[in-house]
């Protein structure tokens, strides 16, 4: 299901938008830097978008690295459903192809997602990445933080802090996936 149809679900309104497209570039231009100043470079460096939208957030970054530093930086997928502890054991999740694709162990890695909210994605995605190694250091990066976390998780290089109640819903659309791009704040 996309952020679209999310969005129109019955019961949930549009309150706001809180980025427009040119606003998702800049924030990840400014993400790129400080990805790159705090890591002396991108030597040593991989990325890792956690499927769905951080996947596209990931390989976006990864080009941006590519023409500032004039080095390619491996972008793999991870899929963290069968690593989610809030799935029931009657679910039965579909867990669809995620290829890290180079060896991690020893790496400086950059997981990406898109939204920080309890910090339970971030969790399951670094017991999914640390079955494929031991990295060197872990790193996360967001676009929005949106609060309410139950877990110790933070993130390192988020774009932008949003805070929000319970009964609102912060929704990413790309165009990769939703042929848009912006960010909406979104209420039950």
């Amino acid at each position: 299901m996309t952020s679209i149809n999310r969005a129109r679900e019955p019961g949930l309104r549009q309150k706001a938008q809180l980025m427009s497209a040119s606003e998702i570039e800049r924030t990840l231009v400014r993400l790129v830097h400080e990805i790159i100043e705090k890591n002396d470079g991108a030597a040593d460096l991989g990325l890792v978008g956690i499927r769905r939208r951080g996947v596209f957030l990931a390989q976006r970054i990864g080009k941006m690295i590519e023409r500032i530093e004039k080095t390619q930086v491996p972008v793999g997928t991870l899929d963290i459903t069968a690593y989610r502890d809030d799935l029931s054991p009657l679910d039965k999740p579909v867990v669809q192809k995620g290829d890290i694709g180079f060896p991690i162990t020893g790496k400086r890695i950059v997981l990406v997602d898109d939204i920080l909210y309890t910090g339970r994605t971030t969790r399951a995605a670094m017991d999914a990445l640390f079955r494929h190694g031991r990295p060197k250091q872990v790193q996360l990066c967001v676009l929005i933080d949106r609060g309410h976390r139950e877990l110790p998780i933070e993130a390192g290089f988020v774009g932008r802090k949003v805070q929000t109640t319970q009964q609102e819903r912060i929704e990413l659309l790309l165009r990769e996936v939703d042929d848009s791009e912006k960010v909406l704040l979104v209420e039950k």
